[in-house]
């Protein structure tokens, strides 16, 4: 069976139209592009519970005073928290914005502006604090949560506390408390402040644990660009526009009067505090909450296109990939033999998401850099190339030799002989298992989420956790990946059925060749 180029095209047209708008996007002119991650940030970036479409959080409002005070328009860059500085360094966004605090080693490899919150760490407990927990010296000993890779983390190991659970988000750990599953979470004031002061599970304990200064983080080298973002900086706190944030989201603290020399009394009503305790401490009737299951679906269904773009260019990439490394493997010469089976064996050995941050992150560094839906789609692909290969293999092998050798002595070639006879038979034997890797391929494609894209996982990821709801936004992202799936696997058994309607055909039609050879 010969592969026909419209194939090749599509795939090449589909990763190459996706590149080309990904660099319209995100490279135009006059536009800060700042990174966070929007999943479960809480007070810091989010969508508003009660408007999913709306980007809120007091470090969006002070990006969107940073640009405007530069003459900028703001553009958002989704990104895994603990990638965010390897994001910017890559150039995917200007600044990165995220309560990252600064410490000696990120100054050592990016610069930081000129801190715009200070603040402290502070320790929660279940209500009650049935472990008895109140302070880093008696937390010993019990089970600590926090979040990976912060300062919270750093400061919890030099304690000398051994069972530490680290989390991605801060949504998880409060959770796991609430589980039974930590005796106590330690992390920055405005979390503590956000994800338990309403929950009445919980409670503060001990006194403010040490402090840290909050920064925008810019790739070295951009000293002019940093000394522009240090001066806007200032004029919005002379201005009194970062006070009032503060205000509005309730997170003026001692630490902050004294770092801006402000004792004035608030400027503005906590708002936004307020706004966020109504929904956190409101009952949701069931109408209310299919009304807000409703609003998700423009986010989810933007994130469903995503995932099938993704998850479709791969898999059209993975089969051609994986039919030339099997027939190479099993009809090549020597050498080509030699690099199908180590292809394979290192492809299979290697796990998919250090091939993406390779492919991605490592790339720009000999100077091949790719946009997210290429870089991902060329991980997942080649990937699941090296497996769908192998599918080819057992197909080809399933297939009798007595037909290459009765097609061979039918006067065919063994190109011909491959193409009208092997193929269709191993090709058919494969369908099944290609199936099922669509399918597993389908949810894999959620680690593209790593390097920006925001897929159905990632969505459900920043729904769930500000609304403290992954059942019920759970089932709709289930129910949502099996209406992507099933199409597929509707589409894969009709033709298995039409490939068994061939290959009766082509078996008629090699007895009559045969017939007609001996006369």
């Amino acid at each position: 069976m010969r592969i026909k180029p419209k194939i090749g095209v599509i795939v090449f047209a589909t990763l190459l139209s996706a590149s080309c708008s990904f660099a319209a996007e995100f490279m135009p002119d006059k536009v800060l592009r700042w990174g966070g991650n929007s999943e479960g940030g809480v007070p810091f970036i989010l969508y508003d519970p009660s408007e999913p479409e709306k980007l809120t959080g007091f470090e969006t409002e002070i990006a969107e005073a940073l640009a405007a005070e530069m003459g900028l328009k703001p553009q958002f860059v989704q990104n895994v928290w603990d990638i965010l500085i390897p994001g910017m360094q890559r150039g995917l966004y200007d600044i990165a914005i995220n309560g990252i605090e600064v410490t000696p080693e990120r100054q050592e490899t990016i610069n930081f502006s000129i801190p715009y919150y200070v603040t402290y760490l502070q320790m929660v407990v279940p209500k009650g604090n049935p472990a008895g927990v109140s302070n880093l010296e008696n937390a010993r000993g019990h089970t600590i949560g926090t979040l990976r890779g912060s300062y919270a983390y750093e400061t919890l190991a030099k304690a000398g506390i051994a069972d530490i659970r680290s989390y991605e988000n801060e949504a998880t750990a409060y959770q796991d408390m609430q589980n039974g599953r930590l005796d106590a979470v330690v992390m920055d004031a405005p979390m503590s402040i956000y994800y338990s002061q309403f929950n009445p599970m919980f409670e503060f304990v001990g006194e403010p644990i040490g402090r840290m200064e909050y920064a925008m983080t810019i790739r070295k080298g951009e000293e002019a660009f940093l000394k522009r973002v240090n001066e806007a900086i200032v004029t919005l706190r002379d201005d009194g526009t970062l006070r009032r944030i503060y205000d509005r989201w309730n997170l003026w603290n001692p630490l902050m009067a004294e770092y801006f020399n402000d004792d004035r009394p608030a400027l503005e009503k906590p708002i936004m505090y307020e706004h966020w305790a109504d929904i956190q401490r409101g009952a949701r009737s069931w109408p209310e909450r299919i009304k807000r299951y409703v609003g998700f679906l423009p986010s989810f269904g933007r994130a469903a296109v995503v995932t099938l773009e993704v998850s479709v260019a791969s898999m059209a990439l993975a089969l051609i990939v994986g039919l030339f490394i099997a027939v190479c493997r099993l009809f090549g010469p020597l050498p080509l033999r030699a690099f199908a089976a180590c292809y394979t064996e290192f492809i299979r050995g290697t796990p998919v998401m250090i091939q993406l941050f390779f492919i991605f992150y490592g790339l720009p560094n000999v100077g091949v850099q790719l946009s997210p839906f290429v870089a991902g789609t060329l991980a997942l692909g080649l990937n699941y190339a090296a497996y769908e290969s192998e599918n080819y293999r057992a197909g080809l092998e399933a297939v009798p030799r007595a037909q290459m050798e009765g097609a061979l002595a039918l006067g065919m070639t063994k190109r011909e002989a491959l193409r009208h006879v092997i193929l269709p038979q191993a090709i058919r034997v494969s369908l099944l298992p290609m199936t099922n890797d669509f399918i597993a391929l389908l949810k894999d494609s959620s680690l593209v989420s790593i390097i920006t894209l925001v897929d159905l996982t990632r969505t459900y990821g920043q729904l769930a956790t500000v609304n403290y709801d992954y059942f019920g936004t759970g089932l709709i992202v289930a129910v949502i990946y099996l209406l992507i799936g099933t199409p597929f696997v509707r589409i894969a058994r009709k033709l298995e059925k039409k490939l068994n309607v061939s290959l009766r055909g082509r078996r008629v039609f090699a007895v009559h060749r045969a017939a007609n050879y001996n006369e």
